[in-house]
């Protein structure tokens, strides 16, 4: 079997591993743009501050490739898919045959049309390890930085590089920070502790037109800066899919199996769709942990085996200057709100069902609400009021402790 997997990052990692677990003799081959190593790329903030280096970042280790049997094509972009022929054609005009071909190309940085910008020298977007790098470089101790997104991407640059440069401004459209994740308490939570780190924002706004060094805002405004960083949002990658002729949304439509109507050409990762069960509803998660899992589906079942891939939930797990935060699912329904010593707890219920849960600060022991949403647990079986105020197996019937503990299969 000829398994061809077009990115290198956590979906295809997953792959790589699902397949190997069904099929140690076939070929795998991964195309990828970028020449480096499979990385972690929510690490690229981290690089920039110290926190961590190359070889730390790596999603595996070095021998990866060799102790999977795979050939990685790194440095190289695929052009094209026929799925007629079976094959992919590189921009160098090389063909690649496939026998089951899995596309895990990600998202792109959106870059919205904006007056001026193609006279700003130095703009920068922050997804990969070549945007951390040329930021870097771009930096001094005395420029002045402008980021255009308030959300994850946006923030993380923030803390990446606040010991790198004078001031940084933030702007955004919404009328919070992580307005994806967070509710209004919880955004002026985060938002307060980030200001205390002297990064300023300006939100309900945006840039109507850059000039000379200078960001005018629609609110009147003016922003002088050197290096302006663009975070507004990403787009999935799936332009190799629609033009070969298979069906995309905002993302490329899968079934359960990430098996697009394209034959024997799955997706998975960042750049496809999948069911959201906290809303019932298809949807890109772009979330390091489902893109592997979808990618470990999509792989299982290129190889043979069968696994759906249907218990999807948007997830986040990330920290701000040393503040932790945990988000789950989706928010409708009756809340239940907890504040006290700096951390700040909402979990949602509806129809019987834990749906979706916001923690900052204390966050030990989210793994047990995950577990709720995912496994849609009905609260009745379980002491859900000791449940609320502090997470703990000891809530959970005897049988269902062990279902927690993998004691016994559901």
């Amino acid at each position: 079997m000829n398994y061809v997997i077009i990115g290198n990052s956590a979906a295809a990692i997953g792959a790589v591993e699902a397949i190997r677990c069904q099929d140690d003799q076939g070929k795998i081959t991964i195309i990828a743009s970028e020449p480096y190593h499979t990385y972690s790329r929510p690490l690229i903030s981290y690089l920039l501050c110290g926190k961590t280096d190359l070889q730390r970042m790596r999603y595996r280790p070095e021998s990866f490739y060799s102790d999977r049997q795979v050939t990685p094509l790194l440095g190289k972009t695929v052009s094209a898919i026929d799925p007629a022929t079976k094959t992919v054609t590189l921009t160098d005009a090389r063909v690649i045959p496939y026998d089951k071909l899995l596309v895990a190309t990600g998202s792109v940085p959106f870059i919205p049309p904006m007056q001026g910008l193609d006279q700003v020298e130095k703009k920068y977007t922050f997804m990969t390890l070549d945007d951390a790098n040329a930021l870097e470089e771009a930096l001094t101790p005395k420029s002045r930085v402008l980021i255009l997104g308030a959300g994850l991407i946006g923030l993380k640059c923030a803390e990446g590089i606040s010991n790198k440069c004078a001031h940084i401004t933030v702007i955004d459209l919404a009328d919070r920070i992580l307005p994806s994740i967070l509710d209004e308490r919880g955004s002026q939570i985060v938002r307060e502790h980030i200001e205390k780190q002297g990064i300023q924002f300006s939100l309900q706004n945006s840039v109507a037109s850059f000039e000379n060094g200078t960001a005018h805002l629609k609110n009147g405004e003016s922003v002088p800066f050197d290096v302006l960083v663009i975070a507004v949002g990403v787009r999935p990658n799936t332009e190799l899919v629609k033009n070969a002729g298979g069906k995309v949304n905002r993302g490329i439509v899968t079934d359960q199996y990430c098996l697009t109507c394209l034959p024997d050409v799955y997706a998975a990762g960042d750049c496809a769709e999948s069911l959201d069960i906290t809303t019932g509803s298809q949807r890109v998660l772009a979330l390091l942990p489902n893109a592997y899992m979808q990618g470990e589906c999509a792989g299982t079942n290129m190889a043979g085996g069968e696994k759906k891939y249907d218990h999807a939930i948007p997830m986040n797990a990330i920290g701000f200057f040393g503040l932790h935060i945990i988000t789950a699912g989706c928010y409708e329904g009756e809340e239940y709100v907890d504040e006290k010593y700096g951390c700040y707890k909402k979990l949602v219920t509806k129809d019987g069902l834990l749906k979706g849960y916001i923690l900052i600060g204390a966050i030990e022991r989210a793994g047990i609400y995950t577990s709720l949403i995912r496994q849609k647990t009905p609260l009745d079986t379980i002491d859900f009021e000791l449940i609320k105020e502090k997470p703990q197996l000891m809530a959970f019937s005897k049988i269902e402790r062990l279902k927690q503990l993998g004691g016994v299969k559901g």
